[in-house]
């Protein structure tokens, strides 16, 4: 059985990434990249669906973690007794493009600190979604011993200890004394290719400390939780692929909204959404070349008639992204059906280009220049938002439900037009400013006139519900955050979407989502109520708020997308960008509010 969620640390080489639980079990990877097949995929179902464990023997030795400063190389310490060691996972972060599609490595050091400690491992190899049993053999020697799996394209090499195969798995014990170092490595490789050679382990280790560590010490924030905001961004980066700049959601799929639940989905993929807001995260922290890369990922996603727009594209801009269901996985704690690939690709969502022209806007006035093709994209999905103009959507929270005119979609309609109004009168660039001018004051007439009632904003055109995404409406610049409609919506959030004091997204009871079961308390939300908090005066609320919310987060600062209040756990797909970025948002709120006059 995998462990609770907020029990996993994440391991990332910028292409793909590996959960680690507090026991050193290897529970989730995917290789060569974030969005491949399992290869460990315990996390949805039990050994028999791919695992790497390494603990000690006597299973009352007690760990800690953290991580080794502001990298993702994660040092597990275990006692027992008088004997201490520790367990060094990383994976190498491999600069070199054309080595990373012949190999991805995966690292485990074991350190003798203090007496004497022994290791047992036990490493089930699982290809593709655990669908096939791979074809394993011993290839190395006594001194040097090499254990390959092969399934398919797939192929992984196991180095740094004899493993015994028991029962489709393989086994191993090791013992480590004080000064001691053992090294073992996974490599994956095409299975058309060669065995590629062993690292050289002391090298990479500090070429990958050097390189995250040299990463966050160019974040620039002087303001509240400063270790809450480096480590988000660190996350943020980690679900950045260093190839082609694609931002995933999350590094996980599957993972319930609800405990036994049905609302499972695959996170491993570009929201266009999202991954605009975690730019505006990293651009407001300093990485302005981030932002150059995501928009030449976006020209090539986009590319063709913006017609074809999908809201969400694999890590290179791949378009087909067919949901389905792996019978085969019983579900993180029985929680079923497992999808992969995700259908709301097929959604029209219509807050999406506001979201992308929004953050292209900041870049902008960021100092980031123009390309050959980068204002021609912009006024093309303008246009696209104007051809879409009278169509509803499923919104922010791509509801499975009927589509709705969802107020935070129309006004992120809005957006659009406003940014390209600006574009053109701030920045001199070329475009039918009046005609833009007019459709934006044509939405922001009808949103006040149907997305308003009694005095406050509501989920959509002809309902009283209210969503939490009318949270955002300040941040976008459509009203002031003190706005009396602001202030209204604020408690009537207060009052019906927060019966535990955290913000859930909307009333799930309405069945306006058409799926069954309910969730729990969805975090960015939240931490888009601290900011609401901070920039309205309400600054012991807004402290009080995020001290809890920061509290959430794990040992090694992680946080999913959801929390149950009841159970006290997390859940949803982690680690979730939704929630970092709105952290990160969060304590800039705060540090900006602090040298306000009150």
């Amino acid at each position: 059985m995998a462990a609770r969620i907020e029990d996993y640390a994440l391991l990332s080489n910028c292409r793909t990434a590996a959960l680690v639980s507090r026991t050193g079990s290897i529970d989730w990877l995917c290789l060569p990249r974030l969005d491949s097949p399992s290869v460990f995929g315990a996390l949805l179902g039990d050994e028999a669906h791919g695992r790497w464990e390494l603990h000690p023997a006597d299973a009352d030795a007690e760990c800690s973690r953290r991580y080794d400063g502001d990298t993702f190389v994660l040092i597990t310490r275990w006692e027992l007794g008088d004997a201490i060691a520790e367990v060094h996972d990383f994976m190498p972060i491999g600069l070199d493009p054309d080595v990373a599609i012949r190999r991805t490595d995966l690292v485990r050091r074991i350190v003798g600190v203090q007496g004497e400690m022994d290791f047992v491992q036990q490493i089930s190899i699982r290809f593709d979604y655990a669908r096939g049993m791979p074809w394993v053999r011993q290839t190395g020697t006594a001194d040097e011993p090499c254990l390959v799996a092969m399934g398919g394209p797939d192929a992984v090499a196991f180095r740094g200890a004899q493993l015994t195969a028991v029962d489709h798995q393989h086994r191993g014990e090791l013992t480590v004394s004080a000064g001691d170092e053992r090294d073992l490595q996974l490599t994956w490789f095409p299975s058309h290719r060669e065995v590629p050679a062993p690292l050289v382990v002391d090298d990479e280790v500090e070429r990958t400390k050097d390189w995250w560590q040299s990463w966050a010490d160019r974040i620039s924030h002087d303001g509240p939780r400063r270790g809450d905001v480096v480590r988000s961004l660190l996350l943020l980066r980690a679900l950045t692929n260093h190839e082609t700049g694609g931002i995933a959601a999350a590094a996980t799929m599957a993972l319930p909204e609800e405990i036994g639940g049905v609302r499972n989905w695959d996170y491993r993929y570009v929201w266009l959404r999202d991954a605009a807001l975690t730019l505006e995260a990293l651009l407001d922290h300093g990485f302005l070349t981030v932002a150059d890369r995501w928009r030449e990922w976006l020209l090539r996603a986009v590319a063709g008639d913006p017609a074809d727009l999908q809201i969400m594209y694999g890590l290179a801009g791949e378009r087909d992204l067919l949901e389905r269901v792996l019978p085969g996985f019983p579900g993180f704690e029985k929680s079923s059906p497992v999808r992969v690939g995700n259908g709301a690709a097929a959604q029209y969502q219509a807050d999406v280009v506001g979201e992308v022209l929004v953050t292209l806007s900041a870049a902008r006035a960021a100092g980031l220049d123009e390309s050959e093709f980068s204002w021609p994209l912009e006024r093309q999905l303008v246009r696209f938002a104007s051809e879409q103009i009278e169509r509803p959507d499923q919104g922010l929270w791509e509801i499975r439900g009927d589509p709705h005119h969802f107020t935070h979609s129309r006004v992120m309609i809005w957006a659009a037009f406003d940014r390209a109004v600006r574009a053109v009168e701030d920045f001199g660039l070329e475009g039918p400013v009046e005609r833009w001018r007019g459709l934006r004051d044509r939405m922001r007439h009808e949103i006040d006139e149907q997305g308003v009632v009694e005095g406050h904003f509501v989920q959509y055109y002809g309902t009283t519900e209210v969503d939490a995404s009318l949270l955002l409406l300040p941040q976008v610049g459509y009203c002031r955050p003190d706005d009396p409609r602001m202030l209204a919506t604020v408690e009537r959030i207060e009052q019906t979407l927060m019966p535990d004091g955290l913000v859930r997204r909307y009333r799930t009871d309405t069945g306006v989502d058409g799926l069954a079961g309910t969730e729990g308390a969805f975090l960015a939300c939240s931490f888009w109520l601290v900011e609401q908090y901070a920039v309205t005066g309400r600054h012991e609320e807004a402290h009080a708020l995020m001290d809890r919310l920061c509290g959430l987060t794990n040992d090694v600062g992680m946080l999913s997308e959801e929390y149950d209040t009841v159970a006290g756990r997390q859940l949803g797909n982690t680690p979730q960008a939704f929630s970092h970025l709105a952290l990160v948002r969060a304590a800039d709120a705060l540090a900006r509010s602090a040298h306000r006059p009150r």
